[in-house]
């Protein structure tokens, strides 16, 4: 199969290993197979909801990109926003002078950047099969209605099964999840048609407007709005403030006292401006299990 090729360059610091220890990691992409060197996935590009195949190695200053389709602005703008490469890093480590506490993080994990799911389409549906679900069964299911509904599209040899675009799920049954969550997946499509769950308009607004949004769609609550937000389309610098996963990480971190109002977690991170989402983000990291993907 023919494949086309496109480097992407980093600014600031990146380090594209630390990107694929976190993948690694990560529920959501863990059951990928890696051999330690590359990124390989399989989506439906937002920009036109057909299939195509990534491939991502590290290359100086950045990251080498091959992929099965032809790539263009859209495209390559995806997998940018995909590896937190759509954002000049540099003003985030001055962040780390100025918080101590920050800073620290930033030393142990050296150039490590948000890893976003492929699409905020694919982040909203994350979002509602996990509720009240381990990661590891949501992430099966996942991985099934993707074989099941979604294409496949071979990668360096390998068959991996892209996560079904909206047009497929607006109208699909049998997914193996609740009567419920079904019908939020499928209300999901729908505003993913009418163009509500793309990066583009969700980055268009204020934070704090797509988090209005996010959360007026079915199934999705306070939590799963931030995650789309931040996780799904990239947004640099957004801090939903009522995740209690992230709060009692920072209640520890700097020892807030345990009735500390979610007011001073929001004060804390408006230091952060503006890569409140960069620095929430290496705080969850530096915990396992830290996505704990429930409203």
């Amino acid at each position: 199969m023919t494949t086309h090729g496109f480097t992407l360059t980093a600014d600031g610091p990146f380090d594209f290993g630390a990107s694929l220890r976190f993948v690694e990691d990560w529920p959501a992409t863990s059951a990928l197979p890696s051999d330690g060197r590359a990124l390989r996935f399989a989506y439906c590009a937002e920009s036109d909801w057909l299939p195509v195949g990534v491939t991502v190695t590290s290359a100086p200053g950045g990251v080498a990109v091959a992929t099965t389709r032809a790539p263009g602005p859209a495209l390559r703008g995806e997998v940018a926003r995909i590896l937190s490469l759509d954002v000049d890093g540099g003003g985030f480590a001055k962040l780390g002078e100025a918080d101590p506490v920050l800073g620290d993080l930033q030393r142990r994990s050296p150039g490590l950047r948000p890893v976003c799911f492929w699409s905020p389409w694919e982040a909203a549906c994350w979002a509602v099969i996990v509720q009240r679900s381990s990661m590891l069964i949501a992430s099966k299911i996942k991985q099934r209605i993707a074989e099941r509904f979604g294409a496949e599209v071979a990668v360096d040899g390998r068959a991996y099964a892209a996560f079904p675009p909206p047009i497929t799920l607006v109208d699909a049954g049998g997914l193996g999840l609740p009567a419920q969550k079904e019908e939020w997946l499928r209300g999901l499509a729908r505003a993913a048609l009418d163009g509500v769950l793309t990066t583009e308009h969700l980055r268009g607004l204020p934070p704090e407007q797509a988090l209005a949004e996010l959360r007026a769609l079915p199934g999705v609550g306070p939590f799963s709005a931030g995650l789309i937000l931040i996780r799904g389309a990239g947004a640099p610098d957004a801090f939903p403030g009522d995740e209690p996963r992230l709060f009692a990480i920072l209640r520890e971190a700097y020892g807030l006292p345990e009735d500390a109002p979610p007011s001073a977690y929001r004060k804390l991170a408006e230091t952060w401006r503006p890569y409140r989402s960069w620095a929430s983000f290496l705080f969850r990291a530096s915990t396992y299990g830290v996505l704990d993907d429930r409203d």
